[in-house]
């Protein structure tokens, strides 16, 4: 097969990669390289995605199948138009973010979306799903329900995971804050997760490639209650304190933030306003072959990068999710 990854050199990306040449696949990634690197072994198109010329140097040859993980509908738009005549499938990531209802559990694929964005570059995060959308109808539009894919994706996991989702629960039950081992952690038993291990996302896009898998498919993780993932994260980690339950009304009332940003705690959520936003039906998607490890496999490898990184890192501001040690401490004893 050869693939075409637009990207290639972030962290999805980078997995996909991966996982194709594993297979032996001839692989092309186009990038400006500035994410990072793209893996040994596959063919790096240097060019970035705003040039009018971005695709001359793919546009000539000919895919199985190109994959996109954009956010930009301008970007979409301008690949697809390079490349429909040139690749059989395009598969494009998406995101959970797209349904206009968060509020209700276990929707489907045919549930409502937001209205897309009218214009071709994302300009925040605000309008994240927005532009998704936007994303997914420039590749209807284009290739038609029959030579694509859209992975509508939940929240993803693993090692390196530097939006410090799925690692900060693992590294905080392993170092807590304060010397008698206790944890603050938000008390919504009802509140449900999703969280899908980067490398399975991966695998699963390179079988659909392979297989030429056509349609829609919400890909997210196994769904749990959130006190069920945070055991596990005790349990890999080995934290044998106490456990300093908050409401949410009362995290709320301490400007604590759901689920990123500064001062915030991932994977909490405000219900019931979001309580469909990480319990989204993926049996589509596990019919069509979507597997995953447990959930104690990703959050101990994950534990694992999280110690081989500095323990004085600097994040991007945007990128940053949970609490220090001196806001945990600070709350804790407001609980006492």
């Amino acid at each position: 097969m050869r693939l075409l990854v637009l990207g290639g050199t972030a962290w999805l990306g980078q997995h996909v990669v991966s996982a194709a040449l594993k297979r032996g696949h001839f692989v092309a990634a186009l990038a400006r390289g500035e994410s990072g690197s793209v893996p040994g072994g596959a063919v790096v198109v240097t060019a970035d995605r705003n040039s009018p010329d971005a695709y001359a140097r793919v546009r000539t040859q000919d895919w199985d199948a190109v994959l996109d993980v954009t956010r930009h509908p301008g970007h979409v738009r301008s690949a697809t138009a390079a490349l429909h005549e040139r690749s059989e499938t395009y598969i494009f990531v998406s995101s959970g973010n797209v349904y206009a209802d968060t509020s209700i559990a276990h929707q489907n694929e045919s549930a409502a979306l937001l209205d897309p964005l009218s214009g071709d570059v994302m300009e925040s995060m605000e309008t994240y799903g927005e532009a998704k959308v936007a994303c997914e109808l420039a590749v209807r539009d284009s290739f038609g329900g029959d030579r694509m894919l859209v992975a509508r994706s939940g929240l993803i996991g693993g090692p390196g995971d530097t939006f410090d989702r799925s690692g900060y629960w693992p590294l905080r039950f392993s170092k807590p804050a304060v010397a008698d081992g206790r944890v603050l952690v938000p008390d919504v038993p009802e509140l449900l997760t999703q969280l899908i291990d980067v490398r399975d996302l991966a695998s699963w896009l390179v079988d659909a490639a392979e297989n030429k898998l056509h349609g829609t498919f919400n890909t997210t993780g196994e769904t749990m209650p959130l006190p069920q993932h945070l055991d596990v994260a005790r349990h890999v980690a080995g934290h044998t304190g106490p456990l300093v339950k908050a409401r949410q009304h009362w995290l709320i009332a301490q400007d604590i933030e759901p689920w990123a940003g500064e001062r915030s705690l991932p994977l909490w959520l405000p219900l019931p306003e979001y309580a469909g936003f990480s319990s989204r039906d993926s049996s589509a998607a596990r019919a069509a072959g979507l597997t995953h490890r447990p959930l104690e496999e990703t959050l101990a490898d994950t534990l694992a990068w999280e110690r081989t990184r500095p323990e004085a890192r600097q994040r991007r501001y945007k990128r940053h999710a949970g609490l220090t040690d001196f806001d945990e401490a600070e709350l804790l004893s407001l609980l006492s």
